[in-house]
């Protein structure tokens, strides 16, 4: 146990404190609070991880939380159940200019705008695990050991409770989907341990609800498997997709790539501004969700999809001279990389359009853009996961040469915000 004065807000879900040299990674506190924190990692190095356990000095921004399963050693779903909304925002803007500044070398000032709905009820996917007692529930932070829960503040009403009335095998997760109609969609996957490899499916058994899904994003309807992968907030999918739609800009008859393109939602906005004289290639590794987008996607001739990996696809001969006018990409947690993004700014795109779940790897690869002759022009970055650390951005990439046009055009797609 030791006694700090909290610092920043840093990336992760934590904040800053210092002990006898050493930087403390603290949770469940605020900047500004005096608190009492029990070490819970430490591995000798310069910093170590800890969890305020008792508050002796209150930020004005502490609120109660609004889940009882929330807290040190508890469930580790949320970062910020303490804390005020408008704060979170604050801070979660305070992240991405920090992180774009440090990694980037950009300084930007940055707003976090709320999604609609409110900071509870909005998350419409969700997965628990059973402990030893059958019981279903949320893992504690960095840990396998599983919090029982007969409710989640942030899931939408009925999925958890509905998992919670049930017993079930101790070596099962259950996967919750309620969509865009109100269904609930449940199944559970037997797991086996597999060292090095942590939990691997082994067998999925549908438990309530059909196989399939029904969403609504991008003046749509979307029919997809009930598990695949979609924007967990229900009203991010299209929100993004409007987004994508100012800033890709594509014209009638262009090229467009939709790279990590998922079921084709950015596709659809893509394949609506190119019209049936241009092109859109969709590349995406799920094959799940390639024959999804395939599905919904058969009235726009003018969209192929590709089931192959990002990096991959663009070194293949295929592609080898393929020149778009727009991409869009929406890459995993881990950024694209050099490599990806190497061999996009070699065709020369107009317009780039990032879809950036983790501000640290957006950085990244903002700064591999830089090198290849590529700017930021615009961001913008929602609170698509309220009450955790994470922030969803949409970032316009312009090659660098281009200052006057494209400036201007940047900032005049930066004032709406619809």
């Amino acid at each position: 146990m030791v006694e700090v004065e909290v610092g920043p807000v840093a990336h992760g879900g934590h904040c800053v404190a210092r002990h006898e040299g050493r930087v403390l990674f603290v949770r469940h506190t605020l900047p500004g609070e005096r608190v009492v924190a029990r070490v819970t990692e430490d591995n000798g190095g310069s910093f170590c991880r800890a969890d305020a356990v008792e508050v002796l000095t209150a930020s004005p921004d502490r609120v109660e939380p609004a889940c009882p399963f929330s807290g040190p050693g508890r469930c580790g779903g949320c970062d910020w159940q303490h804390a005020s909304w408008e704060w979170q925002r604050d801070a979660k803007a305070a992240v991405v200019a920090e992180q774009l500044s440090r990694l980037a070398k950009l300084e930007l000032d940055v707003v976090v705008e709320e999604l609609p709905g409110g900071p509870l009820q909005w998350r419409t996917r969700a997965r628990t695990a059973a402990d030893r007692k059958g019981r279903a529930g949320f893992r504690a932070f960095h840990s396998h050991r599983i919090i029982a829960v007969d409710h989640c503040p942030i899931t939408v009403p009925g999925a958890v409770e509905a998992v919670a009335k049930r017993d079930w095998p101790h070596d099962t997760e259950q996967q919750m989907t309620v969509d865009h109609t109100g269904e609930l969609h449940l199944s559970e996957i037997t797991v086996e341990a597999k060292r090095g490899h942590g939990l691997v499916p082994v067998r999925t058994r549908r438990v309530k609800g059909g196989e399939r899904a029904v969403e609504q994003a991008a003046g749509r309807t979307w029919d997809l498997s009930a598990d695949a992968f979609w924007q967990v907030h229900h009203a991010a999918a299209d929100v993004l997709a409007s987004a994508v739609r100012k800033w890709a800009g594509a014209l009638p008859g262009e090229r467009a790539w939709d790279l990590y393109g998922g079921v084709g939602l950015f596709a659809s906005v893509l394949a609506d501004q190119v019209g049936e004289t241009g092109s859109v290639l969709v590349v995406e590794s799920s094959s799940r969700a390639v024959a999804d987008g395939r599905r919904n996607l058969s009235d726009l001739p003018q969209v192929e999809f590709v089931g192959i990996k990002v990096e991959h696809a663009l070194t293949s001969p295929s592609l080898a001279d393929d020149r778009p006018d727009v991409v869009v990409l929406d890459p995993p947690r881990k950024g694209a990389g050099r490599a990806v993004v190497g061999e996009i700014t070699r065709r020369g795109p107009a317009r780039v359009v990032y879809v950036a779940c983790d501000p640290a790897a957006l950085a990244r690869d903002v700064a591999i853009f830089a090198e290849q002759g590529y700017r930021l022009a615009n961001l913008r970055a929602f609170d698509a996961f309220p009450m955790t650390h994470h922030v969803e951005c949409v970032a316009l990439l312009v090659p660098a040469e281009e200052d006057g046009a494209e400036e201007d055009g940047a900032q005049e797609l930066g004032t709406d915000e619809g």
